[in-house]
């Protein structure tokens, strides 16, 4: 009778380790989200923006700097042309990220891109960006791939810096290229 308790005591407090380990993993998005708004990490970018009449502050000055990182498996060389530029809230402003395919196969990859601090990410609008398409490179290929964004004008007066990141997956697997002819 005590082995036949102690067994039910044991299944029990398993079964509430799986109940309580499926609730922790539906509570880690949320916990994710207010751990990277409370350090200012991975400010997710919105999709591309229109621009519209927005005039641009002479009297501000914001520094971005840019920052192109390779995931674990990605072989591409991959880096903006510059490191920062100094921009004008609602000035028009482009930067050009170059990346290289030095393989002997093609490859599809797809940037990800995020702002820092995050609470600057509302306010910082791409109308062009090679983030928003899957990028192909042939075997040896080189591109530049151009980035155009507007800090708003209603950017919090004490954010003087930005940072743009870039993380480059290669997704050939899930998205075969389809090799030039010729090559």
């Amino acid at each position: 009778m005590n082995e036949s308790l102690s067994t039910r005591r044991l299944v029990t407090r398993l079964c509430l380790v799986v109940v309580g380990m499926f609730g922790f993993g539906f509570a880690l998005v949320p916990i994710y989200d207010v751990m990277c708004q409370a350090f200012g990490i991975n400010g997710k970018t919105a999709g591309a923006y229109q621009a519209g009449q927005q005039s641009v502050d002479e009297s501000r000055q914001v520094r971005v700097q840019f920052l192109a990182t390779n995931a674990a498996d990605m072989v591409w060389e991959f880096r903006p042309l510059a490191d920062e530029v100094t921009v004008h809230p609602g000035d028009t402003t482009q930067m050009v990220f170059v990346a290289h395919n030095p393989t002997d196969k093609p490859m599809t990859a797809q940037a990800i891109p995020s702002v820092a601090p995050s609470r600057a990410a509302a306010y910082f609008h791409k109308t062009e960006c090679f983030c928003f398409t899957q990028q192909v490179l042939q075997p040896g290929e080189r591109i530049e791939m151009p980035v155009r964004f507007i800090v708003d004008r209603d950017l919090p007066a004490d954010v003087r810096y930005l940072t743009l990141a870039y993380a480059l997956f290669d997704i050939t697997a899930s998205k075969p290229p389809v090799a030039q002819v010729g090559q």
